[in-house]
């Protein structure tokens, strides 16, 4: 064990804090709908807070800082274009949703509302979405496993293997056990945890280093384009890193969180709350980068882990900064990160495979209870394939998961979109829309045209297609335009309360 004893017993405190949300959660689940989307009943505070903990991984106080330490302010261009997709998810998507997936026979899915809301008979957009939910949020959940390994196994000095086991067995539980409500539910606390971390760590840091002003001069005096947001950038690369925000408008388990609030008039202020909580946060990690530039050129001697590694330097940071106790509290905000995401992604799988395989498709009248157990059993199962591709550790999983975003923005991101905004869009169009999204990903990745991230071209021609073949084919039916209309007349009746 490389870990002191604080550090272990606030680890230890919290991963039981987390399975005993579970099993409260697990008291308030008697349904197939509380357990995919906690009967629709999230506060604004909870949702608000459950959809910025599920969107930022352990990225968010790894990846992030790790890139600003070693390049500057320049890598901080995802952190605005994430920011601006994220407010404009809130804006467009969060509310409409909500009512619309109510008005197509309450979907709790988003394959069981783009087979309800295009009246897809022969349930081919059931099929397909819930097949890329699948493929794409299994590489997630691996990727997810491994960030969780590699915590342990550099706070804990546990071999790779039990740490891997280690890391995923406490988000498993209390998934398996509360689904939805333990998810949101937990997600808050992580939530809550992660930007204490965030602010507090920059704070001690400029505290340590002799404040701003000092430390901005110490940075610049060691590389003056550690300030230039334009450094080695090129308007390909800009627009490549800030097109990350588009992948917001695909994310199931993003968009599970606007299904599941307990009204459409709660989005306003779940949106206010959510926003600040992201903004905070990426500045955090921001500063946490920036500010460490300076505090490792002050302290040469504790650079040695940071140097080998730069997604190690929140860790670092906090060692050297804080308490033994406060230390071990501070990293249990990245397992927060790492847990919040992995345990809405399983869920995810796991509602894709209940919802739209079983029951659509094996057993249609299966009871409630009979649902809600199939779903715990699919947890296990996807974690345990998640679990069986993070076994190899120098696997490319980790650097699959922009890949995925962009699978996800570009295939189900338009589709959402489009879908709550207008009322003209047809199943053809939807399908068009899906198959030509997911395709130009792969095809584009593979070439790497332009330098240009992936899921611009995706999502342009997505929506170029679903406009297309909406219009040629078939018009869309009476019952599909009012129910459009009905919904988007309680969303815009909402709205102007």
């Amino acid at each position: 064990m490389t870990a002191n004893t604080p550090t272990l017993i606030t680890f230890v405190v919290y991963i039981a804090l987390m399975i005993f949300i579970g099993l409260a959660a697990y008291r308030s689940t008697n349904n197939l709908s509380d357990y995919i989307l906690g009967g629709r009943s999230l506060g604004s505070f909870v949702t608000a807070l459950s959809a910025g903990a599920s969107d930022m991984s352990g990225w968010l106080l790894m990846g992030l800082p790790g890139a600003i330490y070693l390049s500057g302010v320049s890598e901080s261009w995802i952190a605005i274009g994430l920011i601006a997709g994220a407010w404009l998810n809130w804006l467009f998507v969060a509310g409409r949703l909500r009512v619309h997936t109510e008005h197509n026979g309450n979907a709790l899915t988003l394959p069981d509302y783009f087979s309800s809301r295009f009246e897809d008979n022969s349930r081919v957009l059931r099929l397909l979405s819930a097949v890329i939910i699948l493929v794409f949020f299994t590489i997630y959940c691996a990727s997810g496993i491994v960030a969780g390994a590699r915590l342990f196994e550099s706070t804990f000095g546990l071999s790779y293997e039990t740490a891997l086991w280690a890391g995923a067995a406490a988000t498993i539980a209390y998934t398996l056990i509360g689904g939805f409500l333990a998810v949101s539910w937990t997600d808050t606390v992580q939530a809550s945890l992660m930007i204490f971390a965030l602010i507090l760590t920059p704070v001690l840091v400029l505290v340590s280093t002799g404040g701003f002003d000092q430390t901005v001069a110490v940075i610049e005096a060691q590389n003056v384009e550690y300030l230039d947001m334009f450094k080695g950038a090129s308007f390909v690369g800009v627009i490549s890193l800030m097109a990350w925000g588009l992948g917001y408008f695909g994310q199931p388990h993003i968009l599970a969180r606007f299904m599941a609030i307990d009204s459409v008039k709660s989005i306003p202020a779940a949106r206010r709350i959510g926003m600040a909580w992201m903004i905070l946060c990426l500045a955090g990690a921001v500063a946490v980068g920036f500010f460490g530039i300076a505090y490792f050129q002050a302290h040469p001697e504790q650079v040695g882990p940071v140097s080998e590694n730069p997604e190690r330097i929140f860790i670092e940071l906090t060692k050297w900064l804080f308490n033994p106790w406060v230390t071990g509290v501070l990293l249990s905000a990245i397992l927060a990160a790492v847990m919040s995401t992995l345990s809405c992604q399983l869920l995810v799988c796991s509602s894709a495979l209940t919802e739209d395989f079983y029951k659509a498709f094996l057993r249609p009248h299966a009871g409630e209870r009979e649902l809600v157990w199939f779903g715990r059993v699919m947890v296990l199962v996807v974690a345990l394939v998640a679990i069986l591709m993070a076994t190899n550790p120098d696997n490319r999983v980790l650097g699959l998961v922009s890949y995925a975003w962009a699978g996800f923005g570009a295939a189900f991101g338009p589709v959402v979109l489009i879908s709550v905004l207008w009322k003209g869009m047809t199943r053809n169009g939807a399908l068009a829309g899906m198959l030509v999204g997911a395709v130009t990903v792969i095809v584009w990745k593979q070439n790497g045209w332009l330098g240009l991230y992936e899921i611009i071209p995706g999502f342009i021609f997505a929506s170029i297609a679903i406009l297309l073949f909406s219009k040629l084919g078939k018009a869309p039916s009476s019952t599909m335009l009012q129910r459009f209309d009905a919904a988007d007349k309680e969303y815009q009746a909402a709205h102007r309360l």
